[in-house]
């Protein structure tokens, strides 16, 4: 690995958008017959250094080098036809048409005039037994299951250029079993000399598949490293940028108070919510979990960990089909939101911008239209009830307004924030779920946040709290239940619950959840 010639070089790339530094002076390699993941959190340029080597995004300064001839592709199609191409984690691909339609789709092979399709099966036929998948390409591919649609994906893009397949998040529809295959075809294109950039938010598969992982944090190269060489604490840490000591094993005394914590837990009468082997296929591993009136649960774990499916599972946003669910101390089947916020329950989102606000309506309406919900539509609330709910909660939560009938798509980010939050504290929940409540806001604003998480627990008030910082965690919770790929693997609390342990934790402590 260490000789080959590099087949892809992407040197100083650096790529600004609006207001965003997206890449800065970033250096990237990938050999012939490698698999190299690419690692960072929310916003470290992963998809846009994808986007500047697939043609997406023009870059700003740098090179790219394909086998050591300078190349600057200005679209997809032109990235293909130097050999570069893309599986998305949402396959793009049509399901009403045939797998072989959905193969040479724009690049259809004709006789005179008229579309040769005997070639087309035929062609298509043959370029999905080099991955070992034998089906009837006649068929639609929507009679298939997603890795089935996720081979049909890889073989079109081989069939397109055969030198880099990029991956983006392949594996996140599918079970064991599939991923497996998949790996399996990857090692095999990796013996046909052909480049692989894998990215993934599963940390066992980075080290069952990679060969090296380069590591972007906040638009910059953090490094590139043998994945042998790379212990998974210490990835962890690179992506977090975050300096610890690291332990030298994971310690099981640490691992049964978790356990004993949590035992005594589920146990505990004074709890709002219980879970007691909660799961949803293809979301999150079954779990046992519950939240006490008056203490703050973290979710720690890295991105894609299974902290915000666990979430959406518990709020009826996502409908479990494994396990069940007891609030205070009552069977329950949380089927829907409205369910949910009829139990006590209210969610703040992790993408305000798309299940959040709502920009067109003002700050009072969207104040109060959780309340409304939850009170029906043949108990409206009074236009003087309206005027005093967002009159309370601006000046509870000092959100920067020129008042309540200012529209919210005109206000700061972080006032978008406070205004999410004043519509769930307006419906008097007993359950408060807040998901990535400060990201991209500014200190003094998440500060706010933080010290009205503290004393809404301090009212009684139950509330789950995920946040991709361990400090702001740490700051903030009682306990923390640790995540790692969509599994809920420990709970920590007690003079364990510190940066080191948590780390430690979700680089491969042993499993006692």
């Amino acid at each position: 690995m260490a000789g080959n010639e590099p087949i892809l070089r992407a040197v100083g790339i650096s790529k600004s958008f609006p207001g965003v530094k997206a890449l800065h002076d970033v250096n990237f390699t990938l050999c012939a017959g490698e698999v190299h993941c690419l690692m960072g959190e929310n916003g470290a340029g992963k998809s846009t250094l994808i986007k500047v080597l697939t043609g997406v995004e023009k870059i700003d300064h740098g090179e790219i080098y394909l086998e050591g001839k300078s190349i600057l592709p200005k679209t997809p199609l032109e990235a293909q036809a130097f050999g570069i191409s893309t599986v998305y984690q949402e396959i793009n691909l049509c399901p009403n048409l045939s797998v072989a339609e959905n193969m040479f789709i724009g690049r259809e092979p004709v006789s005179g005039c008229v579309i040769n399709w005997k070639e087309i099966n035929k062609r298509a036929q043959a370029a999905l037994s080099k991955l070992n998948v034998k089906i009837d390409v006649t068929q639609s591919l929507d009679t298939y299951s997603v890795a089935i649609q996720q081979m049909v994906a890889i073989a079109r893009a081989l069939d397109v250029s055969s030198k880099i397949l990029i991956l983006d998040e392949p594996t996140s529809s599918l079970d064991r079993d599939e991923i497996d295959k998949l790996f399996e075809v990857l090692r095999r294109l990796k013996e046909d000399g052909i480049g692989i950039i894998f990215i993934t938010h599963f940390l066992d598969q980075v080290y069952e598949i990679s060969d090296r992982i380069t590591v972007l944090r906040n638009g910059e190269l953090v490094g590139e490293y043998e994945t042998s060489e790379l212990p998974k604490v210490q990835l962890i840490a690179k992506m977090i940028g975050k300096e610890f000591d690291v332990l030298t094993s994971f310690n099981k005394g640490n691992a049964a108070s978790a356990k004993g914590c949590e035992e005594d837990s589920l146990c505990n009468d004074a709890a709002f919510i219980k879970a007691a082997g909660l799961g949803r296929q293809g979301g999150i591993s079954p779990f046992d979990l519950s939240v006490r009136k008056g203490e703050v649960l973290g979710f720690a774990g890295l991105l894609g960990s299974g902290r915000t499916e666990t979430a959406r599972v518990l709020f009826g946003v996502d409908k479990a089909d494994k396990g069940e669910l007891y609030i205070k101390n009552k069977r329950s089947a949380v089927a829907s939101p409205m369910n949910a916020i009829k139990n006590g329950m209210a969610f703040c989102p992790e993408d305000r911008k798309r299940e959040g606000i709502m920009g067109d309506l003002t700050v009072k309406e969207n104040i109060i239209i959780a309340l409304q919900a939850k009170r029906g539509m043949g108990r409206c609330i009074s236009a003087k009830e309206r005027e005093k709910l967002a009159d309370k909660f601006i000046e509870l939560l000092s959100i920067k307004t020129s008042g309540p009938d200012q529209l919210v798509k005109n206000l700061s980010g972080g006032n978008q924030q406070k205004v999410i939050l004043a519509r769930w504290l307006a419906t008097d929940p007993e359950l408060l779920i807040l998901d990535e409540p400060t990201r991209g806001i500014d200190v003094g604003t998440k500060t706010e946040i933080q010290k009205l998480v503290v004393r809404l627990a301090e009212e009684e008030m139950a509330v789950i709290f995920i946040s991709s910082e361990l400090d702001e965690e740490l700051r903030t919770c009682d306990r923390i239940a640790v995540f790692r790929d969509r599994q809920k693997i420990a709970e920590i609390s007690g003079e364990d619950l510190n940066q080191n342990c948590i780390m430690q934790t979700i680089a491969g402590g042993q499993k006692h959840a």
